[in-house]
């Protein structure tokens, strides 16, 4: 059993986990995901690392409660515990050798891009960050951002921040006023990844990306999580979740991430009348 430590909705559309688990906390590092499952009659789910405590033993998850299993995450409260957490699962993001980074994060992947950042300012790497939102009702993660930028642009569809746009159009400015990076990486909703490798295939910087597909158990073994990059399918779970931005078939994650929807839709709206 993993407890669970501390709870937090950080917007309508964002919730804080800590969770203990001394041994993936020892080791996890930026990019890596976990599975869990809830109990015994649980799915298992991925979720990304937000950040991690070695010295606590605890890792902490965001996540966006949209699906039967993540609605359900919400209402558990600290004391509490997950019945399975498996990881630290995937290779971590590749950011050695990095002079100036560009880390950007769409939505909830804002969460998912902070533990790069985070890396990068503790290795002397300058980093600016970009992260976009619908509004500045869910802005998330803010101050944690501050401190490890040495820029932090925050975009906003409907400028309600003062700030509108999309996070591609900060990227352009950034490049377009003179700013020289040599690695950008971004995640975030697919069709936004996919634009901002459009801004950088041009100028041949390096850009990853982080896909996460369906995926099942985070092994390799069940072929759900296949993505095209460079013309040959690749196992997320295993071969990534990272990959060269400008080599990953975004049409066909998209199909992939919409195969489900049925179903995702039957899991949560399901009322069980077991008993009545």
């Amino acid at each position: 059993m993993y407890p669970i430590v501390e709870t937090e909705a950080l917007s309508s559309a964002a919730h804080k986990l800590v969770v203990s688990a001394p041994a993936i906390a020892k080791k996890v590092l930026p990019g890596q995901f976990i599975m869990l499952r809830i109990d015994e009659e649980g799915e298992r789910i991925p979720l990304t690392v937000n950040d991690s405590d070695p010295e606590a033993g605890t890792i902490t998850l965001i996540f966006q409660p949209v699906g039967a299993t993540t609605m359900q995450l919400e209402t558990m409260k600290a004391g509490e515990a997950l019945l399975d957490v498996v990881g630290p699962l995937g290779n971590p993001t590749e950011l050695e050798g990095a002079t100036r980074a560009c880390v950007i994060g769409g939505g909830l992947g804002a969460a998912i891009a902070y533990p790069q950042a985070k890396w990068l300012h503790e290795h002397g790497i300058s980093v600016d960050v970009i992260v976009g939102f619908r509004s500045k009702d869910i802005i998330i993660l803010e101050d944690e951002f501050k401190a490890v930028a040495d820029n932090l642009i925050i975009m906003t569809d409907d400028g309600s921040n003062g700030n509108q746009g999309f996070v591609n159009v900060g990227l352009q400015k950034q490049i377009d006023a003179g700013v020289d990076y040599d690695l950008v990486l971004a995640i975030g909703p697919v069709i936004m990844m996919k634009t901002v490798a459009e801004v950088t295939r041009p100028l041949g910087i390096k850009t990853l990306v982080s896909l996460n597909p369906i995926m099942i158990d985070g092994t390799g073994m069940c072929g759900g999580c296949r993505v095209k990059v460079g013309g040959e399918y690749k196992h997320a779970c295993v071969d990534g979740p990272d990959f060269d931005g400008h080599q990953v078939d975004y049409d066909e994650v998209m199909r992939r991430n919409r195969q489900f929807t049925t179903q995702e839709a039957q899991a949560r709206d399901h009322v069980c009348k077991l008993g009545r």
